[in-house]
């Protein structure tokens, strides 16, 4: 039985050739052809003057740009910038409600009455300052990053001032109560516990330690050294010095546990969960956080000898002045008793 002949290769002009002859239609498929872009562009010159990839779906930011638009490359920057993802969504959302207050608007049009009038909605004095801190960095943002502003409607305002709290630290027997605790419990609770209440890691520290930030080479007296991953606390790295008994905790923890990268690949949440849980089962009866853990570390140095410069170093804080006013708290409670 003969076979059928071969089918003959369509060339590429055949291919892309119309299926009719009719010249209107003609006509239309090639102004549509001419008016479709053939590709999304991947990258866009900013009006700061640098290259930057866009985001899908949004235009670069111009001076008039829409409020949300805006706010939507702020996002992106925090992103970047590798800032907790709980921050990001807490300047995103008063940006959000300032929006729902103020209407659509372009960002050149926002003026310091619709500042005005969404700082003075708030319910607190805390509430007022963390706006007010989300504004001018938004605006900030604008300015010095982005360069389609000249001017910020936030300039002038300024926020209450909050007392800060007394901190309440653990005493000795709470503190060997805490640790005998978690020795039972994770494998992980006794050495995150001891860094955060021995040498005073704040919880974000303590999540972005790697295996390669430990240093054993002296057994009697291991280094800690602490890398921020946010870019605003560059400039807080520091090394801690532990002691012997953090080596045999942290060489158990590592015997216990398969980490090969991050010490603790866990969230915010589980870290707050394991302090909380550690703490009752201590028979502890206030409230104990990792921010408890870091007052009692401020509050045991001083006790030493400590000075307000060296809480500054030791606890990575910005030498600022509210700051100093927080390390002072810590040097009143190791004043000798009355």
């Amino acid at each position: 039985m003969p076979q059928p002949p071969k089918p003959r290769p369509v060339t590429a002009e055949e291919r892309e050739r119309p299926r009719h002859e009719d010249p209107a239609l003609l006509e239309l498929e090639k102004e549509a052809a001419r008016a479709k872009p053939e590709q999304l562009a991947l990258f866009t010159e900013t009006p700061a003057g640098t290259l930057t990839s866009l985001p899908g779906g949004m235009t670069p930011l111009a001076h008039d740009s829409p409020f949300d638009l805006a706010r939507g490359w702020y996002r992106q920057s925090l992103q970047k910038a590798h800032r907790p993802a709980n921050t990001v969504d807490s300047y995103c959302y008063d940006l959000i409600k300032f929006e729902e207050r103020i209407g659509r608007k372009p960002i050149d049009q926002v003026t310091r009455g619709n500042v005005a009038t969404f700082l003075g909605e708030a319910n607190s004095r805390a509430t007022r300052k963390r706006r007010l801190t989300t504004l001018r960095r938004f605006f900030k943002y604008l300015i010095d990053e982005e360069k389609v502003l000249d001017s910020d409607p936030t300039d002038g305002f300024f926020p209450h001032p909050i007392a800060l709290k007394t901190p309440v630290p653990l005493f000795a027997a709470d503190q060997q109560a805490l640790l005998d605790a978690a020795a039972n419990d994770e494998p992980w609770s006794l050495t995150a516990i001891w860094l955060m209440m021995r040498i005073g890691l704040s919880r974000s520290e303590l999540l972005v330690l790697r295996r390669e930030h430990i240093d054993l080479s002296d057994s009697e007296q291991p280094v800690v050294f602490i890398f921020p991953e946010v870019a605003a606390k560059r400039g807080q790295e520091r090394k801690l010095a532990g002691t012997a008994e953090f080596t045999a905790i942290y060489q158990r923890f590592l015997e216990d546990t398969n980490t090969v990268d991050l010490l603790f690949p866990v969230g915010f949440q589980a870290v707050n969960g394991m302090v909380n849980r550690v703490a009752k089962s201590a028979g502890l009866t206030q409230g104990v956080t990792p921010q408890t853990l870091r007052h009692t570390f401020a509050y045991e140095r001083p006790r030493t000898g400590a000075t307000e410069n060296d809480l500054i170093e030791l606890l990575g804080l910005a030498d600022a002045p509210r700051n100093r006013e927080s390390v002072r708290r810590y040097l009143a409670l190791a004043e000798p008793p009355l």
